[in-house]
């Protein structure tokens, strides 16, 4: 709904589709439908919802939504709707923490947007990642010594700008491989979108076109323009080292 909505806004999905999906089948849900939200969708009541799309489309025997459930234009529709309709239903209750706050996508996005993966984490129940296919970049990773895998953000929400401790692995693989990442635009050289170039420790093969996974797991320091290549070099130097203390 945002993107139609207001396509000019930054992206904020915590799980893009693929890796929703991935992450559901991990669940032993057996299928998934999506529905492409457009303005066709956008404009269907919520009478229209329950019949064409429950009941016609899905036949749905019973339907689990959570307390602030809305749907159908102006977000009419209620789950109170949905069981007047003759389809069973669960409502989940709010949940909150120790200290009252509800575990809800909104603080998970600003906690993401601020750096601090770790209470993201905490209240997503994963460590969350970032999906993407590498593709080949300016080169300048590796002529500065630290080669790089690099990704495009696309629809994941931005999280705050600059050198993660991370983890990476190659989807299909089973092990996750230590490193450092910068997320940002590279003051130093100023490319245009946010993009995601991770150096992977102790790693030496050609990844081009494969689906690259990275979890970053703690900010080690906001992005920097350098004055000179020497001086971003041996700061590169100093986050590695940091970077693998953490990871350690």
């Amino acid at each position: 709904p945002r993107r139609l909505f207001h396509p000019d806004d930054l992206p904020s999905r915590i799980t893009p589709i693929n890796l929703k999906r991935e992450k559901l089948s991990q669940t032993g849900i057996d299928r998934m439908v999506c529905l492409a939200f457009d303005w066709d969708l956008a404009s269907l009541s919520a009478e229209s919802f329950i019949h064409s799309i429950l009941k016609e489309s899905l036949n749905a025997a019973h339907v689990i939504v959570g307390f602030d459930f809305r749907f159908g234009q102006l977000r009419k529709g209620t789950p109170e709707m949905i069981e007047q309709a003759g389809i069973p239903i669960t409502i989940i209750d709010e949940i909150k923490d120790n200290s009252n706050e509800s575990y809800a996508s909104s603080r998970i996005r600003q906690l993401i947007r601020h750096g601090k993966i770790e209470q993201a984490n905490a209240i997503l129940g994963w460590e969350w990642e970032i999906n993407g296919e590498v593709r080949k970049g300016d080169q300048r990773g590796r002529e500065l010594g630290y080669p790089t895998a690099n990704m495009d953000l696309n629809d994941t929400i931005h999280p705050a700008y600059g050198i993660y401790a991370c983890y990476a692995r190659i989807k299909g693989q089973d092990k996750w491989h230590k490193g450092a990442c910068n997320i940002g635009i590279r003051p130093m050289f100023e490319v245009e979108t946010a993009q995601v170039e991770t150096f992977i420790f102790d790693f030496d093969q050609e990844i081009y076109g494969e689906t690259l996974c990275v979890r970053p797991v703690k900010r080690l320091r906001g992005e920097a323009k350098f004055d000179t290549l020497e001086s971003l070099i041996e700061q590169m130097d100093k986050d590695c080292i940091q970077a693998r203390e953490i990871l350690t």
